[in-house]
């Protein structure tokens, strides 16, 4: 543990060069590919403004986090994010309490209406009965004491699946349900092929991204987001597309993103053809392989429901991942300090309500 003395006596201090803030991330643990640099300077191009802060003691990084800043058109205040942060060990309960201080002084440094986190600090494993984690009991109290609110609005996916690569194969596979076993290798028979992609191939699983988002009724982003964050973390060393094929053809595509000992499955698309030869099943099952040749301890599914009961809108790619017999890890979620109530109010309550209204007189007219 952290000498009470020595986090008193140090401050954070903000890091603006690429190098030093990937060196201080590579010491912490659960520094998470959402805080790298390379998506801050990302979402720094698309209505963002990024800052980094480190707690360095003799040279050695404590605890950091990466802050994205929207400033609110015509008000004098801002919205802060923390995605994926901030990285430290949460073991640590003065360090929490340091870094939390820290983060609510940026919130008032920064004129913001609130500042959101969503730490992959864990709540439960398993479904049921689900194995409590200390830590993220003591987390949540201390949170709730310094006035934080649970938020609503999870930006990113709330709880998720992971799976332990570094096991033999045929081990990995004997934990599979048998019908994932099947799909896998009948995948193989029919004629399914995977490859690694490069950039080149990044338009054409944009054009699959856009297909599955129609076909399983979700929401995405212009599609020139996702070729820049594909192209920016390729270059960066940290992703890998994997196209799944029949005869040559593209039918199924995952962009794979690495950061640690972590990799995880951020990005995945599929056309309506050729799904009865089972693509996706042996997809999925090469980029865990990939994830084990890289080395990495953990493949991270990246998603799984809030709730997990049928009525929930990722019931249908659980149902996909839980064949795989991965581990689900429910983490504590988002968390908001307000610094001005009314508008906060106004920002989370009131105006999606407007918005809300507009949309449904726009369909009725």
């Amino acid at each position: 543990m952290t000498n009470h003395s020595e986090l008193s006596s140090n401050t954070f201090s903000q890091i603006t060069a690429s190098a030093d803030w990937k060196g201080i991330l590579s010491q912490l643990p659960n520094a998470h590919a959402l805080q790298s640099w390379t998506w801050g300077e990302f979402k720094s191009s698309w209505g963002w403004s990024t800052a980094r802060y480190a707690l360095m003691i003799e040279g050695k990084p404590l605890a950091a986090f990466q802050v994205l800043k929207r400033k609110l058109p015509r008000l004098p205040f801002s919205i802060l994010y923390v995605p994926k942060g901030p990285a430290l060990d949460y073991n640590d309960a003065a360090l929490r309490r340091v870094v939390l201080a820290e983060l609510e002084t940026v919130a008032a440094r920064e004129r913001a209406i609130f500042i959101k986190i969503d730490p992959d600090v864990v709540k439960s494993w398993g479904l049921e009965p689900e194995r409590p984690s200390p830590i993220g009991a003591k987390f949540l109290q201390e949170l709730k004491q310094r006035g934080w609110r649970f938020s609503t609005e999870q930006i990113q996916f709330r709880h998720t699946v992971e799976m332990t690569v570094q096991r033999p194969e045929d081990d990995l596979l004997a934990a599979m349900k048998s019908k994932t076993r099947y799909n896998i290798r009948l995948a193989g028979r029919k004629g399914i092929t995977v490859r690694q992609g490069t950039p080149d191939d990044f338009a054409v699983i944009a054009e699959m991204y856009r297909e599955t988002a129609v076909r399983d009724n979700f929401t995405i982003r212009p599609l020139a987001y996702y070729l820049d964050i594909w192209q920016a973390f390729y270059e960066a060393g940290m992703a890998q597309p994997l196209l799944a094929e029949y005869e040559g053809d593209p039918v199924a595509a995952v962009v794979l993103v690495r950061s640690g000992s972590r990799v995880i499955y951020m990005y995945g698309a599929s056309t309506h053809k050729e799904r009865k030869r089972m693509p996706n099943h042996l997809l999925q099952w090469e980029a865990i392989r990939w994830a084990k040749a890289q080395g990495a301890e953990i493949y991270d599914f990246w998603g799984a429901p809030d709730e997990f009961v049928e009525t929930d809108s990722l019931w249908g790619v659980w149902r996909f991942k839980e064949g795989f017999a991965g581990q689900v890890v429910r983490h504590i979620g988002a968390w908001d300090f307000v610094k001005r109530p009314f508008w906060y109010w106004l920002y989370t309550v009131a105006l999606p309500k407007y918005l809300n209204l507009l949309r449904s007189r726009s369909k009725n007219d």
